[in-house]
C-alpha cells in the first residue's frame, strides 16, 4: 500500500472511501493535510469510566461505559424521550434523553458508548437522564480506565465529531513523517517555539492544557509570519511596477490650498506632507489615511487628486455608497466651482447613455477627477492617465478591488482612508502593504461628534430626536 503524503486525497485514509469524503469535503476536508489542519473547537473532559454494578444510584456525576442494547423512542405523551440500555459485563443502566429523537440515527444497538451524569434509580433500575455521551469508533485504541481530554470538533449532521476525531487518529501517527518543520532548532529555541509536527499534534491530542497552548502559540506564529510574506511580496510586486511621479512644487501648493476657504490643520498637513513625498516618486503610493470623522480627511484626499490634476494627469474617488459618493461630488464641485477642473460622477444607478458618455469622456482624458462606486470596477470604464486612486472606507474595499484599478494600466498611487480608529501598530499588521498617515485633531470649531447605542426596540423616539436635530440645523 502507497504510504500516505499530505496530498494524499482524504478519500484513500482507512475508514473513508468516496461517500465520507464527500462528506469531509464539505467541511474543507479533501487532503490528508486538510484533515492534519482540522482542529477541534474545544475539549472534553470524559472521566475514567466506574463499572455499573459499583453505583448506587444517588452519585451526583458518575461516567459509564459499555456496548448499547435495546433502544427504544416514545414520540407522545407530555415528554416524549429517547432511551437505551448500556451493559458493561458488570450490570446493566438506563440512558434516558427527554426530546431526543435526533438520537435515533446516531445511537443503535451493538455500538460501544461512554455517558457521564448524575445517577438516579428509577423502579430499582439505575439511570442516567439526559446525560453527555460520545461514541467510542475504536473500542480497542480508547482508554476508558483513565480521564482523557476528548477533542470535540466542528461536525455536520451527517460527520459526526466522534467520526472525525477517529479519523484524525488514524493519521496523526504520521504526522511526524509528513509535517515539515520549517526552522532550524536555534530559532526555535530563541522564541521558545515548539516545533510543527508536535505542535500539529498537540492540536487534537494535549497532554494538558499548557501543552496546547504552545502547540496554537506555534502555530498562530506561522500564520501571522505567512500573512507577512504574502503581503510583502504583494507590495514587491506593487512596487516594481512603474508610476506616474506627481511632484508638488510650492507653485502648486499654494494653488491647492487657495481652493480652500480655511486654514488646513497642523494634522492635515503632516499627512499632505507624508503623501505628497508620496507621489513626488516613480514608484506607486500605498497609503492609509486614518482620522475620525469630521477631522477632514476629504480635504486631504482632494489636495491629493488636485496635485495629480496639476500634473496633467486624472485621479478617481471611490466610496462605498453611492449617498457617500454623491456628497464627495457636491463636496468637490463646491471648492472647485470657479476651476478649470473637470469633475464628473460615475454610479450604479445612472441612465445608460448619461454613463456611455462619462465613460467615453474618461478614456479621452476629458474628465480630470471622478468620483464614484464600485461602478469605477467595471471592465468598460478605461483611464487615459489614471494616476491617482482614493478609497473612501478601507474595511469594505480590500486588496482586490484597488488592484482592479492598477490592472487598467500604468500602476496609480493609492490613498485609502477610513474614520475607524485602528491603533497604529494593528494597522501595519492588517493593512500590511500600506504606510500609515494620521490626522489626529479635529479643524477649530468643530463640534464633538456623539455617539449612543440604543437598545432594538421601537423607533419613534430615535426618529423624533433626530428629527428635532436636523430641524436645529445639525447633522445625525
Amino acid at each position: 500500500m502507497t504510504p500516505l503524503q499530505l496530498d494524499t486525497p482524504v478519500q484513500y485514509v482507512k475508514g473513508v472511501g468516496p461517500r465520507r469524503a464527500e462528506q469531509l469535503a464539505e467541511l474543507g476536508i479533501r487532503s490528508v493535510e486538510d484533515l492534519l489542519l482540522y482542529f477541534p473547537r474545544r475539549f472534553d473532559l470524559r472521566r475514567q469510566a466506574q463499572a455499573i454494578d459499583s453505583l448506587l444510584g444517588d452519585e451526583p456525576a458518575a461516567t459509564v461505559a459499555g456496548i448499547v442494547g435495546e433502544c427504544q423512542y416514545k414520540p407522545v405523551g407530555r415528554a416524549p424521550f429517547f432511551a437505551c440500555t448500556l451493559d458493561d459485563g458488570t450490570a446493566v443502566i438506563v440512558l434516558r434523553w427527554f426530546h431526543g429523537g435526533y438520537l435515533r440515527d446516531q445511537i443503535k444497538p451493538g455500538l460501544v458508548l461512554a455517558a457521564a451524569g448524575r445517577v438516579t434509580s428509577y423502579r430499582e433500575t439505575l439511570q442516567l437522564i439526559n446525560p453527555r455521551f460520545q461514541i467510542i469508533q475504536d473500542p480497542a485504541q480508547t482508554r476508558l480506565d483513565e480521564d482523557e481530554l476528548v477533542p470535540v470538533y466542528p461536525a455536520t449532521a451527517t460527520l459526526s465529531s466522534g467520526v472525525i476525531g477517529n479519523l484524525v487518529k488514524r493519521v496523526l501517527p504520521e504526522a511526524g513523517r509528513l509535517v515539515r518543520e520549517w526552522f532550524d532548532p536555534a530559532h526555535l529555541r530563541a522564541r521558545e517555539l515548539m516545533d510543527r509536527p508536535s505542535a500539529i499534534a498537540a492540536m487534537h491530542r494535549p497532554e494538558d492544557r499548557q501543552a496546547w497552548e504552545r502547540a496554537r502559540r506555534r502555530l498562530a506564529y506561522d500564520e501571522l509570519l505567512l500573512m507577512q510574506l504574502g503581503l510583502a511580496q504583494q507590495r514587491q510586486r506593487v512596487v516594481s511596477r512603474p508610476a506616474y511621479p506627481l511632484p508638488v512644487t510650492e507653485e502648486i501648493d499654494r494653488r491647492i490650498r487657495a481652493r480652500f476657504p480655511f486654514v488646513l490643520t497642523g494634522a492635515q498637513d503632516r499627512a499632505i506632507a507624508e503623501i505628497a513625498a508620496d507621489l513626488g516618486r516613480n514608484r506607486p503610493t500605498n497609503r492609509l489615511l486614518q482620522g475620525d470623522v469630521g477631522s477632514g480627511k476629504t480635504v486631504v484626499a482632494l489636495y491629493a487628486a488636485l496635485a495629480a490634476v496639476a500634473n496633467r494627469k486624472q485621479a478617481a474617488i471611490m466610496a462605498p455608497t453611492e449617498i457617500l459618493a454623491r456628497q464627495h461630488h457636491a463636496k468637490i464641485e463646491q471648492y472647485l466651482s470657479d476651476s478649470r477642473v473637470r469633475v464628473a460622477l460615475l454610479v450604479g444607478g445612472q441612465r445608460p447613455g448619461e454613463r456611455g458618455e462619462l465613460v467615453e469622456r474618461l478614456g479621452r482624458g476629458e474628465i480630470d477627477i471622478v468620483v464614484g462606486t464600485h461602478a469605477l470596477l467595471s471592465e468598460q470604464v478605461k483611464f487615459r492617465q489614471l494616476a491617482l486612486v482614493v478609497v473612501d472606507e478601507q474595511h469594505k474595499f480590500g486588496v482586490e478591488q484597488r488592484g482592479g484599478f492598477r490592472a487598467k494600466g500604468r500602476a496609480p498611487h493609492c490613498l485609502v482612508m477610513t474614520a475607524t480608529p485602528i491603533p497604529r501598530t494593528l494597522a501595519l499588521t492588517v493593512f500590511g502593504d500600506l504606510d500609515v498617515s494620521v490626522i489626529d485633531a479635529l479643524p477649530p470649531g468643530r463640534g464633538k461628534t456623539e455617539t449612543r447605542v440604543l437598545a432594538a426596540g421601537p423607533k419613534p423616539p430615535v426618529c423624533v430626536y433626530v428629527r428635532r436635530r436636523l430641524g436645529a440645523g445639525r447633522r445625525a
